[in-house]
């Protein structure tokens, strides 16, 4: 079978050995497998986290099935999460579920951008296998792993009705950031990005958004055209949906005392920033990172895409064969044009 694996900071098409299905195991050919922004910092930068397989958005169809398995079929269309906590440690004792340490070590085989995906004993009996409803098509299974990584993202910082919100970073989870945002009833949303195309994308989404181009902005401007939009008292909450430090750095100024920012972009390893920290003292600023998603947020999302409250399939701009998967990450780190990116089977 062929799979896109990453090479010391190259993502190439390799032969694999078709997997062998244990008994309390899964495989599942792959349909549709989304491009995140972490698989472009593992490929392109610095990525920090424990694992470096690329490809995490996957959704495909069950294709063989070991002889203990009761609860799936053959044929069944499955969402596929890679990681999945144990529910029974310290941190998800907590809700902490992403810091567990099965979480962050569980995986499937080879990774989602693959032929064929073996799910294993583990991710099974712990949730890691979804079916999907009817009215839920590949590509819009593909989007449900950054769409929960974005709602936990909302959950934590607690967005209330009327909140005023900054997103920096207008691709795909800036995007999904924004639509969810609305949908819990921000009352003025700010988008910031240096990306016109992705700027412009936005505003046919939500016509109310107020949008800033980084790029055309004089220096220095960029506080006062902010709070002209929002009020002088800032932001109630800000999200750094990139993973430009300076967009963190920015946020400081404009997020309103006692606001929230949520630190949603992976940053690069070893990113060092300088910083009043007075500042954040004297303003009693909340930082809250999120990474991943839970099991909870994957299940919230379905049960929104299966009402069908939220459509998130129009943010996908592009869809590439697996054996272009290369091509497709390289054109996703450009984003001359491009929002969302779906690597489709062959």
């Amino acid at each position: 079978m062929k799979a896109a694996v990453l090479v010391k900071n190259k993502v190439e098409l390799v032969d694999l050995h078709l997997p062998k299905v244990g008994n309390d195991e899964i495989l599942v050919r792959m349909k549709a497998c989304g491009i995140c922004g972490s698989d472009l910092e593992k490929v392109f930068g610095k990525y920090g986290m424990k694992s470096s397989r690329i490809g995490h958005e996957p959704a495909g169809e069950i294709v063989k099935l070991g002889a203990n398995i009761k609860d799936f079929k053959k044929g069944d269309r499955v969402f596929v999460h890679h990681h999945v906590p144990c529910y029974s440690c310290h941190f998800c004792y907590n809700d902490d579920f992403t810091m567990c340490e099965k979480y962050q070590s569980s995986n499937i085989d080879p990774c989602g951008l693959s032929e064929f995906i073996l799910v294993p004993h583990w991710n099974l009996s712990k949730g890691g296998l979804i079916r999907l409803p009817d009215n839920i098509n590949f590509n819009q299974a593909a989007l449900i792993e950054p769409i929960a990584c974005c709602l936990r993202s909302l959950n934590k910082v607690d967005l209330k009705k009327a909140d005023t919100i900054v997103i920096f970073g207008a691709g795909p989870t800036g995007l999904m950031h924004m639509i969810l945002a609305r949908l819990f009833g921000a009352s003025k949303i700010l988008l910031v990005d240096v990306n016109s195309f992705r700027l412009d994308f936005a505003k046919k989404i939500d016509q109310q958004v107020e949008v800033i181009n980084m790029a055309k902005m004089p220096e220095g401007e960029f506080k006062r055209k902010s709070l002209i939009f929002l009020g002088k008292v800032g932001s109630d909450v800000s999200i750094i949906s990139t993973s430009n430090i300076n967009a963190f750095i920015q946020s400081l100024s404009i997020t309103r005392r006692g606001g929230t920012i949520s630190l949603f972009g992976v940053p690069p390893k070893d990113t060092e920033v300088k910083i009043d920290l007075n500042m954040i003292y004297s303003k009693e600023l909340k930082i809250l990172p999120s990474y991943a998603a839970s099991e909870k947020e994957i299940h919230q999302t379905i049960a929104l895409m299966e009402a069908k409250i939220i459509n998130f399939e129009r943010l996908i701009t592009h869809k590439f064969p697996l054996r272009d998967s290369n091509k497709a990450l390289m054109h996703a780190h450009q984003a001359k044009d491009s929002m969302k990116i779906i690597i489709t089977a062959e």
